[in-house]
């Protein structure tokens, strides 16, 4: 018999190869004025900007651009819908980053509320969403945060104080997700290793929840099967190959659709509050984090008597198979996926997180701020602080 469970909406996905030449005809349906969310510079160099505007203009939609650089912060998003309000909007087009699409969807909610953003976020504000939206039409970059499929906004404020919390309503969902693998061609290597380490933590963490379902299990392994080949490649010799590019914005889009319906883990559960005290992209946190997280999830798994560790073992075994485990036993599977979590670090060239002035002091107050979310077995603070001390 199969478990009850929830499953929240998705995007409509339009993926492939010269999906994005249909922009002016899809913000066109919406109606005649779009605002357009890009990054600081990067989608203008790359001329995808002006091919957008070009084929907005050809559909007689009117762009109103809103530039974002870097991770969104509350007065980033404030001071966007001031520059709005008053003014008739259709559609919220977000071409870029996960920050980009953060932004946009943070930008068509706060159009339909009054106040700050700020109070509207979980754990930081006080009020609760009403879930009012402008539509929003989501175009990723990067293949990373899945963002285009998931509920929420991640928000952003750095330094003493700082947090970084989510804007979060059903409604919130974008009405369309558009991955066209030639946007991400020019994403350079670090960014892409970094974007692709955060979906596969992604992946990893929603299909091993106490939040999991059969659903989110299935994408998550699909999301996965794709990721996981395509990544190296993406970040070396394949980094120019659209269906390379395609397999891993494919697993992107999955680990949003299952980290919104399965939730994530303890590396989540470090990253946010790591993200708020340091400049740190948050793919490289994750990718740091991640496999001290697995070996001391599956060490705790161990110790337990089934049938948990038994369910929860053989998912990661059957992990670490899709990155090429031979053996038969579970647990050898399971060691096998943490060797190569942290060769990949090597391979891919993720920074160190002392690189981004991680102290003793940092790692004192993340024990205390961190979440283990949904974690198979919650790490205790001891092993959050050697978590987070492992890859100093």
């Amino acid at each position: 018999m199969i478990q009850a469970f929830r499953f929240s909406r998705m995007p409509q996905l339009i993926l492939g190869p010269e999906t994005v030449g249909g922009l002016g005809k899809i913000a066109a349906s919406f109606g005649r004025t779009v605002v357009l969310v890009v990054g600081s510079s990067a989608i203008e160099r790359s001329g995808h900007l002006s091919r957008i505007l070009d084929d907005l203009n050809g559909f007689g939609v009117k762009a109103l651009q809103c530039r974002v650089a870097g991770e969104p912060s509350p007065a980033t998003v404030d001071q966007a819908v001031a520059d709005l309000k008053g003014k008739h909007v259709d559609v919220v087009l977000a071409v870029g980053g996960g920050s980009v699409l953060d932004a946009g969807k943070a930008i068509a909610a706060m159009l339909k509320e009054n106040g700050s953003v700020v109070d509207f976020l979980e754990g930081v504000g006080q009020r609760t969403p009403s879930g009012e939206s402008v539509p929003v039409v989501a175009v990723p970059t990067t293949s990373g945060t899945g963002s285009e499929a998931t509920k929420n906004a991640v928000i952003s404020r750095v330094g003493s104080g700082g947090f970084k919390k989510s804007l979060r309503h059903d409604n919130y969902v974008p009405r369309l997700a558009i991955l066209d693998p030639r946007l991400c061609v020019s994403a350079p290597p670090p960014v892409t290793a970094a974007c692709g380490m955060d979906a596969l933590t992604q992946l990893i963490e929603a299909y091993v929840s106490t939040k999991a379902s059969p659903l989110t299990d299935a994408m998550a392994m699909d999301g996965m099967r794709h990721l996981i080949p395509a990544l190296p490649d993406a970040c070396g010799k394949g980094a120019a190959d659209t269906a390379c590019r395609g397999a891993v914005a494919y697993g992107a889009f999955l680990s949003g659709v299952t980290l919104a319906n399965a939730g994530l883990g303890v590396v989540h559960g470090v990253a946010g509050p790591m993200g708020g005290v340091l400049s740190i992209p948050h793919g490289v946190a994750c990718a740091n984090l991640l496999p001290y997280a697995v070996k001391a999830t599956v060490g705790n798994l161990a110790a337990m008597h089934p049938p948990l560790s038994d369910t929860a073992v053989g998912k990661f075994a059957r992990i670490g198979k899709l990155f090429g485990a031979r053996q038969e036993d579970p647990l050898d599977c399971c060691h096998h996926l943490v060797d190569c979590l942290y060769g990949w670090l090597d391979l891919l060239d993720i920074p160190r997180l002392g690189q981004f002035g991680l102290t003793s002091a940092h790692v004192d107050y993340l024990m205390k701020a961190a979440s283990n979310k949904n974690n198979p077995l919650p790490l205790s603070a001891d092993q959050i602080g050697r978590m987070i001390q492992d890859r100093c």
